[in-house]
Order: C-alpha cells, then structure tokens, then sequence
C-alpha cells in the first residue's frame, strides 16, 4: 500500500463505533479503541460511572492512561489478548489490533469484577495506594461495579480479537484491491496511449513517404494546368490552381521555420480563395494587417488551423454560411492575431478545455484538437510561456481565437 498504515485510513470509524456499542451492550463491559500510540480512535462505549469518577481526579486520571498504554504494550508483545488488573483493582483487558503483522492498535475493554481467586492471579500493571473506602461517592459506584465470571471474560476476549481483527484486515484488503483496480485502470490507459502513439507515428511515416514526390513535378503539374485551363478560357479554375500552388510552396519550403507574418496571411488568403470555390456566396472573410506588422517572423502554421476550425465546425452546418474575419496589429511590444467568426459557436466545456491547456482530454472529444495541439507545442518551442493563447466563444453567436506574441 502506497501509504502508511492506521486504523482512521482502513476502517470507517462511525460504523465502527457501532459495532462496539454493540459489543459493549451485550457483554456488560466497556470499550474504547486506540490506535497505536494510545489515542482514543473511538468513544468510550459504556463508561462506568466508577471510572468516570476515578477519570476526574487528574492523578489518577493519568495513571488510567498508563494503564491503557502499558496494557496494549503489553499485547502487543506478546501477540493476543492481554487481561490484567488496572491501578484501581479492576479487570481490564487489550485486545491487540494487527493488519500485514503491523500493529494498528487496539481495544481497550473492561472495567469489571472477577472471581476473587482468579482476580488475584492477574497481574496489577501498576501499583496505586488508592483507598476507596475513604471517598463515599467512589464506594457507591464500586459496588455498582458488574461481576464477570472469569471464564466468560476470557470468552469475550476472544470473541473481540476475531471480530476486530477481521473487520480490520477484510477493510485493508479491501483498500488494497481498490488500489490494484486503480493501477490496472491507469496501465489500461497508459496502453492505450501508447496504441494511439504508435498509430500518429505510422500516419507520420506514411506522410512522410508521401511528401517524397518531388516538389518541382507538382509545380510544373500544376503550371501546366494552370496553362491549360487559361487556353480553355476558366479563368476562375485558373484562379484555384494558382491559389494551392501558392500553398504547396508555402508548406514545401517554410516547415518548421519562422516565417513572415505577411507569408503566412498570403497562405491563408489561398486556403481561403479555394474555400470560396466551394462555398461560394455562403463564406466572406475580411483581412486586416497592419503594415508594420507584416515583416514580423512567426511560427509556421499558427493562424490557418484556427481558420480551417471556423469554416469546418463553425460555418459549414450554417445553411446561410457567415463571416471570417482576421486582424493582426501591435499593441506595445506584442503582436496580436485575431481570428473570429460568427458560426454555431462552442460548448463551454470544450472551451475550457482548450484554455486549460488540456489537450489530450480535448483532443479525445472533438476531431478538431490535433491542430490546436500542434499550434501550442510550435508557440511553447518558440516562445516558452511568454506567448497568449486564448480561445472565447458563444453558442450560435461564433467564436475569437485571440493569439498575443512577444514581437
């Protein structure tokens, strides 16, 4: 167990204290449960008047805590029950509390009367020169005192040493298959991390073989279409050839660099052009860049996954399409890139999510976290934490993605 053993951690202490009452009600004796320094775990369970009155003088008040501790010691040491006689005369007796050979504690029970010749054969665990006959208050509740025969003491010594010992190791036993159900949840899911790592890592690899083709055939694929589609009088295919042209060499050369922010906006405003092909009427976009802004060196690719996010959940299941509008200016000494649409919005929970910097939770519910993923691990790689990442939005009102970047 990954924590230190004690009575408060394995068992439930209110059932417990049921459990004594119970016992105490049915045997006639009183009980209290220690733990192993002596600390009371439990309330007395019917306290005799005798020992209530013997408790308020504050001398014999400690000597009754020597006799409790010096009786579990006792247990303790010699592994089972302990009966003996405590400083005032009475039969008391530890029972000792055990769990993985670890002693826990134990029950404190007696105040009783015995059989006088077994009662002289107990040892007395400390001496005291106490007359009770002197105190008439102590007299009266001395008599009141019950008598058990010392057969059925030693009968529900017993009976107290297999119940609580029991009780006790079926509690830890309990916490202890909690704990392996614990770890075999957190393997299950360590493995299934690992399986989903192993999957990226052959998707990688397959993107990779597929990148191998050589960039000055595509281009030339494509200045040859581009040709072609001008001959054939399509201006607007013409247009659309040009505009992935433009992106192709944007990826091809710029990954993993810094880049312009004016690259990087010219990159989207092609990805957005051939949106618009699909699209048509049903998608606008507005942008803005300051001047002084555009020959400012960004991580590659933070700006088109949040606008591929607007058009794919944002705008696409708007049957009257909306608006993307981008704004990058400087404020003091940063930069600040704004994406904001006006689409179907997000659930609060997601969004929490992702400005809690919760990727994988996020990434698990919606298709759209790779992206995300990916933008903070480039701007943590480039900037450390001195960089703002921020998401706001509204259901069927739209989304801003604000980015802030030391300039």
């Amino acid at each position: 167990m990954d924590y230190a053993l004690n009575l408060q951690n394995i068992i439930d202490i209110k059932v417990f204290q049921k459990i004594q009452d119970d016992i105490a009600d049915a045997t006639g004796l009183a009980i209290i449960t220690t733990d192993y320094k002596g600390k009371p775990v439990t309330r007395h369970s019917r306290r005799t008047d005798f020992c209530s009155i013997v408790r308020k003088d504050s001398r014999l008040g400690e000597l009754c805590e020597k006799c409790d501790s010096r009786g579990g010691l006792e247990a303790v040491r010699k592994g089972k029950p302990y009966i003996y006689k405590c400083h005032m005369g009475l039969v008391d007796f530890a029972v000792p509390i055990t769990v993985q050979g670890q002693y826990l504690g134990a029950l404190m029970a007696g105040q009783v009367l015995t059989d006088e010749s077994k009662g002289a054969e107990l040892e007395s665990i400390i001496q005291c020169n106490t007359n009770i006959e002197q105190d008439k208050e102590l007299m009266e509740a001395y008599k009141g005192l019950p008598t058990i025969p010392f057969d059925r003491i030693e009968s529900i010594v017993q009976m107290m040493f297999h119940i609580s010992n029991y009780i006790v190791n079926e509690s830890a036993l309990k916490i202890v298959q909690t704990e392996l159900n614990e770890k075999n949840i957190k393997y299950m899911e360590a493995k299934r991390e690992q399986i989903e790592i192993e999957k990226e890592l052959k998707s990688a690899q397959l993107k990779a073989l597929q990148s191998q083709v050589n960039p000055h055939f595509l281009f030339n694929v494509l200045n040859s279409i581009s040709a072609l589609a001008l001959i054939e009088e399509a201006p607007k295919t013409h247009d659309v050839i040009c505009d992935l042209a433009k992106m192709l060499r944007y990826i091809l050369k710029k990954v993993n660099q810094m880049v312009e922010l004016e690259d990087a906006i010219n990159y989207v405003t092609a990805y957005l052009q051939i949106q618009k092909v699909r699209f048509g009427s049903r998608l606008k976009f507005y942008i803005d860049v300051q001047e002084e802004c555009k020959k400012v060196k960004v991580p590659f690719m933070i700006i088109q996954p949040f606008v591929e996010n607007s058009i794919i959940h944002g705008l696409e299941s708007k049957e009257e399409g909306g608006v993307i509008k981008i704004t990058v200016y400087q404020s003091g000494n940063s930069i600040v890139i704004c994406i904001e649409d006006n689409g179907v919005g997000i659930e609060n929970s997601m969004i929490e999510l992702i400005n809690e910097g919760k990727d994988e939770e996020y990434r698990r519910n919606t298709s759209s976290g790779i992206g995300i993923i990916n933008i903070r691990q480039r701007l943590t790689y480039h900037y450390g934490d001195k960089y703002y990442l921020n998401v706001n939005s509204a259901i069927d009102k739209g989304t801003e993605v604000k980015i802030i970047l030391p300039k």
